[in-house]
């Protein structure tokens, strides 16, 4: 670990989601391979630009061409992934931004440890960051008739892996805030129940309307 390090206080957080007008959090969506987990995210992250609002889209493919380009799918490396990935959405967060990561993070440690990363930031501070988990709920056999990447055939071929959900596991959220099935609705109507939640919770003011 690093030491002789010093921590530089910066603006509140109050201050600065008072100053942007809107409240930083983060949305966590998990689920299989395939469940439509970033064609959901890059929707809601639409959806909130249009209601004026920064939003910021994390995608486990995209980022391991930069952050964690150096990362395999051990489970180690899953980890070291997730860990990443909680502390830049907690940054964005803090910075009064809506984060929408979209990993399929099948883990129930590494998903409560990225919890606790946001809940830990909440010290000493009048707006807490909110870390809300959304379970993309398909089931294996959806996931993998859809395969648009030819992963679960390369997977069932052994040509990969520790690959989730054939070789690997993957461990359902057990009580997610909110639970969506790509294969019952349409994209619109998941973005649509995100949306409704987040409003329900006070995360997005009612004078917020799409522009």
């Amino acid at each position: 670990m690093a030491t002789n390090i010093t921590w530089h206080p910066s603006l509140s957080r109050h201050e600065r989601n008072h100053l942007r007008g809107q409240r930083g959090f983060t949305i966590w969506l998990t689920g299989l391979s395939a469940s439509g987990k970033s064609t959901v995210a890059t929707a809601l992250e639409q959806h909130l630009l249009h209601l004026g609002l920064s939003a910021y889209r994390l995608d486990g493919d995209n980022v391991r061409f930069g952050l964690n380009k150096d990362l395999g799918f051990s489970e180690k490396d899953r980890n070291e992934n997730i860990r990443r990935i909680a502390e830049v959405a907690k940054l964005f967060a803090d910075s009064a931004t809506i984060v929408i990561s979209s990993f399929i993070s099948p883990y129930r440690a590494d998903r409560q440890m990225a919890r606790e990363l946001h809940e830990q930031a909440n010290t000493n501070s009048d707006d807490p960051i909110p870390f809300i988990e959304v379970f993309v709920d398909v089931p294996l056999a959806v996931a993998e008739q859809r395969d648009p990447k030819g992963l679960y055939k390369k997977a069932r071929a052994g040509e990969i892996k520790d690959f989730t959900g054939i070789t690997a596991p993957y461990e359902e959220p057990l009580d997610p805030q909110i639970r969506i099935r790509t294969h019952e609705l349409s994209v619109e109507d998941c973005v649509a129940k995100i949306t409704a939640w987040l409003y329900a919770q006070g995360l997005l003011s009612p004078t917020q309307k799409a522009i």
